[in-house]
């Protein structure tokens, strides 16, 4: 992989309001055009899942979800909506922790996160929550051979969503969808400056790159897209799915 000089950053702004079917790679020229930007070959896209899983109508009415009474008592203990509550163990394979208001769960996808990614926020103010897409991979995957026939260029695309971290405050944007690119960057057999052989350095480099995305894409900033350049990514073919551990090598399961 070649060395990357200089990175920029360059935060899109949503033209409009994302709704159900609607087609995410014109909304994104559309976008483009009127803060006067464009998709360059060598570039990378990272896009908020969120304008992904409204586009895809993965939108639930709470008035709809029915919370048993031990979710419910739960949930209002802690001063929660015990219709999310209800609506993330229903999109979780499993419960990992709880405690206080907090819920740690594994989604169909792998991901362990909070609340299966169920969220409110950025929606019509707790009426409606939205959910994480079917396949996040597959998304990109689509996004990704549309830009290719419409600009003629092929830009790898990363789906993002913020997820907490075990042993650290705050959060970060990971990778949940990928295509056009790899997801991990391996250096292990390669050698140092200094002729040490590299044995098990293996960077999460679509996470990295959804990190860098994230200091221009914040939850308030109404900028679901943001273009990355002048970055050498691994080149090949590539699923967000690639950097969840599997079980027989965490340590934590």
């Amino acid at each position: 992989m070649a060395h990357t000089a200089e990175l920029r950053i360059i935060p899109v702004p949503c033209a409009r309001e994302t709704q159900p079917g609607d087609s995410i790679a014109g909304q994104l020229l559309e976008s483009l055009k009127s803060c006067k930007q464009s998709l360059r070959t060598g570039d990378i896209l990272v896009i908020k899942h969120k304008i992904i899983s409204k586009a895809e109508a993965k939108v639930v009415d709470l008035n709809t979800i029915r919370p048993d009474p031990s979710t419910r008592a739960w949930a209002r203990r802690y001063g929660l909506d015990p219709r999310v509550t209800a609506l993330a163990a229903s999109e979780s394979t499993r419960i990992v922790r709880r405690k206080g208001k907090v819920m740690i769960t594994e989604t169909r996808h792998g991901f362990i996160c909070a609340n299966s990614g169920v969220d409110v926020s950025n929606l019509d103010g707790g009426r409606h929550a939205l959910l994480l897409p079917d396949d996040p991979d597959a998304s990109a995957a689509r996004l990704h051979r549309e830009i290719r026939k419409r600009l003629r260029i092929s830009v790898p695309v990363i789906i993002t969503d913020s997820f907490g971290r075990a042993w650290r405050e705050g959060l970060t944007e990971v990778a949940i969808g990928l295509a056009g690119m790899k997801a991990l960057n391996d250096y292990r057999g390669r050698r140092d400056p200094h002729g040490y052989e590299l044995h098990s350095t293996v960077d999460a480099v679509a996470d990295e790159l959804a990190c860098a995305a994230g200091l221009v894409c914040g939850k308030l900033a109404r900028t679901p897209f943001c273009i990355i350049r002048g970055f050498a990514y691994p080149a090949g073919r590539g699923r967000a799915r690639d950097l969840i551990r599997p079980a027989a090598n965490d340590l934590f399961r």
